[in-house]
């Protein structure tokens, strides 16, 4: 039996979709533990995971941004943000997470676009500087 039409959509576009996605508690709470990058809508925390995988992408959407039907709504414009403009800003081998705040669903969507894009940008140069930081202690400690 053949799944509808938008369902078969729909599992096109996870197939494509160019960043894998975090689903559980433990892989969110590894990514807070990395770099914070605070924009004027959202919060980035990106971490490296020491791969070459894809990068992945979670969403936290708290309820201090409103109903479950504001929450959805904020999920959506910031999923449809990252597919438009973000999911080049994304670097492989990093998790990222995305922290909503209410203003979300009050910006312009090309605002939002552009903070997000901002903060990946900012968070990709500190977990650069990061990295070429630790490499910079281990080649000291070699002597």
């Amino acid at each position: 039996m053949e799944p509808p039409a938008e369902q078969a959509g729909r599992n096109d576009q996870r197939a494509t979709r160019p960043y894998g996605v975090l689903r559980k508690r433990p892989e969110f709470l590894a990514v807070r533990r990395g770099t914070k990058v605070r924009g004027a809508f959202v919060l980035v925390e990106a971490r490296e995971r020491r791969d070459d995988a894809p990068p992945r992408l979670g969403l936290t959407v708290s309820r201090k941004n409103g109903n479950a039907v504001k929450r959805n709504r904020i999920k959506r414009r910031l999923r449809e943000a990252v597919r438009l403009h973000c999911a080049g800003d994304m670097a492989d081998g990093n998790d990222y997470v995305i922290v909503s705040t209410p203003k979300v669903l009050r910006v312009p969507f090309d605002a939002l676009c552009a903070d997000v894009s901002s903060a990946f940008a900012q968070a990709n140069t500190k977990l650069q500087r990061r990295r070429e930081g630790a490499k910079e202690d281990r080649n000291s400690h070699d002597g």
